[in-house]
């Protein structure tokens, strides 16, 4: 039996800890207690491949790092169709700044509060591993039915996709293919968005400060940040935007530009920036009076959640003075000021929610001599997303940046013929007492590459719900974690 009052590995299991389904739960603890940064998976994978060779079962794997345990058919059984589960490994490495985590060899710290499951200050990982924890009970769980499994766990889906781009098809038969990497609980996915991101930079004209200014770092944080897809369209307040607006109202001051740092990942929003200046100590009260301005003017319009939203500036010490000619600063300012960032259009036929195009600015970072920022964008037509891929090259061009591609990925087009699909709904219908909805999602789940590497995958996705994926305040609803596992155990039964 798995015991909430005991101890496994580094942490304590947290009070209330959930306990049945045992055999999800035990592994979603054991998983979040192996750090697992994108591109570096190898604790997690070697878990797996020992938890896969204690119960008997074939495994292999290939160059990008993708792994499959083969699972035999349930007793009698033998006759169905392959099913594919899959799942990525990796996991958002974020956290608040007040937190000492290292996330490359720490385990997560486990909290549950008012139903929800999370972590202390950092991200939960609950994206994509309580997925993987579903499939592992589905190993390990003798009262499971279901066919022959191939158990895909893929790498990197956090930081571009890599994994699944990477995937050496030939290790898979199946043609039917269950996800569990939505966020949801109960809505079925059906699609999902593709992406095109950019690095890109320029060099920077350095020099030292002039003479009788003061170094202090100018910093935005309490932001809420979250994913930058199924979270573009709640308008969340993006720490590199405001930092370039705040800074473009204060022109007129006296200061110069050191260093800027703002975001983590091209998939998140970013919740912090902060820019180091050389400034003028005699206008620390105008700075007092154009930050508080700022922030009064941006809590007229940011949601609730952002409320959260501070700054402050404070003396720091640099080793290296050296600062942006006034030349870049104005051309840096400027850039910042035009980038888009946030939804750009709709779906018309499930509009409440469903972006169709948008545009996240990731990145941005001054450091010694050189300027970078990362861009992606989201879409479900890519001929719809060219203009947007323009107009950010436009920018590059016109700002003297010079980019590199660093996502692109295909879309999951919703095939609302497939057998997998009809099976699924019916079955949660049963379940619920009511049709549950066929949605599509903006965000990039490695559907749609699989789909292109085997054309013959009938999909579908499901998971529990899961809120603010991304940032520290990801959770866990609890509640719905074992009606996902029972539609789970449902649809592999029904596909046996």
């Amino acid at each position: 039996m798995f015991h909430p009052n005991s101890t496994t590995g580094m942490t304590m299991i947290p009070e209330h800890y959930p306990t049945q389904p045992e055999h999800l739960w035990r592994h979603f603890y054991s998983i979040t207690q192996i750090p697992r940064p994108s591109g570096r998976e190898e604790a997690v994978r070697a878990h797996i491949v020992s938890l896969a060779e204690q119960h008997g079962f074939e495994h292999a794997g290939d160059a990008a790092g993708n792994l499959v345990v083969y699972v035999p058919a349930s007793p009698g059984h033998e006759a169905a169709p392959t099913v594919v589960i899959q799942n990525h490994l990796d996991m958002v490495t974020v956290k608040t700044g007040d937190k000492e985590h290292d996330f490359d060899h720490d385990p997560l710290t486990l909290k549950v509060e008012d139903g929800w499951l999370k972590a202390d200050r950092t991200t939960l990982g609950a994206d994509n591993g309580l997925g993987a924890a579903a499939a592992l009970a589905v190993m390990t769980d003798p009262t499971v039915v279901h066919p022959a499994l191939e158990l895909l766990f893929t790498t990197e889906e956090e930081t571009g996709l890599h994994g699944a781009l990477g995937l050496d098809a030939s290790l898979l038969k199946g043609t039917r293919l269950i996800n569990l990497d939505t966020e949801e609980w109960p809505e079925i996915y059906i699609g999902c968005a593709g992406g095109y991101g950019y690095a890109a930079g320029r060099q920077i004209m350095m020099k030292r400060p002039r003479p009788g200014l003061v170094s202090y770092r100018l910093h935005l944080k309490g932001l809420t940040g979250g994913h930058s897809g199924i979270q573009i369209h709640q308008q969340l307040g993006n720490a590199n935007k405001l930092l370039g607006e705040l800074l473009k109202d204060a022109v007129e001051l006296d200061w110069q530009l050191s260093r800027m740092r703002g975001g983590v990942a091209h998939n998140v929003i970013a919740r912090e920036a902060s820019a180091d200046l050389f400034l003028n100590t005699d206008q620390l009260d105008d700075w007092q009076r154009l930050a508080d301005a700022a922030r009064e003017r941006w809590l007229s319009f940011l949601p609730d959640s952002d409320h959260g939203l501070q700054w402050s500036l404070e003396p720091v010490e640099v080793e290296e003075p050296l600062v942006a000619s006034s030349a870049d600063t104005r051309t840096l300012l400027n850039l910042l000021s035009v980038m888009p960032h946030g939804a750009q259009r709709y779906n018309l036929n499930q509009p409440a929610d469903l972006v169709d195009l948008s545009v996240n600015l990731a990145t941005v970072s001054l450091r010694e001599d050189e300027f970078k920022l990362q861009t992606s964008l989201r879409f479900f037509n890519a001929d719809e997303a060219r203009p947007l891929q323009q107009h950010l090259e436009a920018l590059f061009e016109t700002f003297g940046l010079v980019p590199q591609v660093i996502l692109d990925y295909p879309g999951w087009n919703p095939d609302f013929g497939s057998d997998l699909v009809a099976r699924t709904r019916a079955l949660a219908t049963q379940q619920l007492d009511r049709e549950p909805q066929l949605k599509a999602i903006h965000a990039g789940l490695e559907c749609g590459i699989l789909k292109s590497k085997k054309p013959d995958l009938d999909m579908v996705s499901f998971g529990p719900t899961i809120l603010g994926a991304h940032s520290p305040v990801e959770r866990l609803e609890i509640a719905t974690v074992e009606p996902f596992w029972e539609l789970l155990k449902a649809l592999l039964a029904d596909l046996a």
